[in-house]
């Protein structure tokens, strides 16, 4: 079995931690937010899309791993990610119940209803293949600010690449993988954004 230099271990731990979902909810819904006609309107319904699609979804997975009902952050174990993404995907329908509600902005509601269906269509996947979730979050990240931001957030692609690599270096994931996990996202968070937006 061939081992990892350390150099390049903790290169790809450092972009799998620092670009992992969480993180990159955190920066596309303050990035859409910002860019609405009346910012501070949307960076309040950014910091709404946060809580309920990064916030309580960590909170969740830390409190997961100190009953020991999975080892890390990112629940490594595929079998346990079928417990934990219905969880998340009720947290997000909370969201967009609120947001339909009380009228967010159009662009605001269109994104937590595409991390919505990113996740319904991660799910079944999942059940028999460890489809990765960091790229699905990072690929559809950016086509989600290159529809509702500016076609120039798609220099920002090769950073799906990046986190794939770290995803495959730290053997998370298979190449095919994280690819599908890219593909997936985009097609579905930037399908869906497009179809409400």
């Amino acid at each position: 079995m061939t081992t990892i230099p350390a150099v390049e271990n903790r290169a790809a731990r450092a972009v799998t931690d620092g670009l992992e979902p969480k993180n990159v909810i955190l920066a596309v819904c303050l990035v859409l937010g910002a860019a609405q006609d009346d910012m501070l309107t949307g960076l309040a319904w950014a910091a709404h899309a946060i809580v309920f699609a990064a916030v309580i979804p960590v909170a969740y997975i830390k409190y997961g791993i100190s009953s020991g009902r999975w080892n890390d952050r990112h629940v490594g174990q595929r079998e346990r990610r079928l417990h934990l993404i219905p969880v998340i995907m009720g947290s997000v329908a909370f969201a967009v119940t609120a947001m339909v509600l009380l009228d967010a902005p159009a662009h605001m509601t269109a994104l937590v209803v595409a991390m919505l269906a990113t996740l319904g269509a991660i799910l079944p996947v999942t059940a028999f293949w460890k489809i990765s979730v960091h790229t699905s979050v990072s690929a559809g990240a950016i086509a989600i600010l290159v529809i509702g931001v500016s076609p120039w957030w798609a220099a920002a692609s090769p950073l799906v690449a990046v986190i794939g690599w770290s995803r495959v270096a730290l053997r998370d994931h298979t190449l095919g993988q994280v690819v599908v996990g890219a593909v997936l996202g985009a097609l579905v968070a930037g399908g869906v954004f497009f179809a409400l937006t």
